[in-house]
């Protein structure tokens, strides 16, 4: 299962996810969801580091990743955070026993 964890402040604005595991709906390398929960996540770090170019905490090995902006770059990440929090939560609801979403206030 694929396991998701968004940080979050108080107010509910996102700081950040951590993302782990594997969805087991096929074998590594054609697992539709673990592709379709890898591309978001890379294209909002890539977006948030590269595009928007905030230093953020980012860790990324064979099935986890995790990603933390400073809380100053809230704002300027906001949109990408709660787009990618839009299309897993969508995920999860199309495969509930194959990927798993909470939140957590740091």
């Amino acid at each position: 299962m694929i396991q998701v964890l968004f940080l979050q402040q108080p107010n509910g604005e996102l700081l950040g996810f951590q993302m782990t595991g594997h969805s087991g709906l096929a074998e590594e390398g054609s697992d539709i969801l673990c592709a379709a929960v890898s591309s978001a996540a890379y294209l909002v770090a890539n977006a948030i580091t590269d595009v928007v170019q905030i230093k953020a905490d980012l860790s990324v090995s064979e099935g986890d990743m995790s990603l933390r902006i400073p809380e100053k770059a809230v704002f300027l990440c906001r949109t990408l955070l709660q787009g990618l929090r839009l299309h897993l939560m969508g995920l999860q609801e199309q495969y509930p026993d194959n990927i798993r979403i909470n939140f957590t206030e740091v």
